[in-house]
């Protein structure tokens, strides 16, 4: 186990994810960082973006992230997501329509705080189209 560090991802309504993989790559705001077994200990803001999980040398589980928070340790990497959902189980249309709404929505926005939820849900929509179209690994 020397070689593999333990993953848990967690969302709101349950543990997603919890096993040893040999490296994952989580979307922090301030860039994409890899996390391998004895990594210095961490803690950062996820933006909404893909976490690709390794084994054997190559990305067995692409998962995207709406944003949460990052902890890691030399032993563990957590992931607390806000939303988290396989890549492969976005659906392109309604994440298109989803992004258009909030759009058409935030031309009508009533005040900062609505708006900036309204940019928050384009954002996600934005960064869930980036991961059906530009896969990184």
């Amino acid at each position: 186990m020397a070689d593999q560090i333990n993953f848990e991802l967690v969302s709101p309504e349950r543990l997603l994810l919890s096993e040893p993989v040999e490296m994952v790559v989580v979307p922090g705001v301030e860039g994409d960082f890899g996390v391998l077994p004895g990594h210095a200990p961490l803690v950062s803001t996820v933006r909404p973006g893909v976490i690709a999980v390794f084994a054997d040398g190559k990305v067995v589980q692409r998962i995207f992230v709406a944003g949460g928070f990052a902890e890691v340790t030399p032993e563990r990497c957590t992931v607390l997501a806000e939303q988290a959902q396989a890549v492969a189980d976005i659906d392109r249309a309604a994440t298109e329509s989803e992004k258009q709404v909030a759009r058409q929505d935030l031309g009508e926005a009533k005040d900062e705080t609505e708006r900036a939820r309204l940019e928050s849900r384009i954002a996600t929509a934005e960064a869930k189209l980036a991961a059906l179209d530009n896969p990184v690994y």
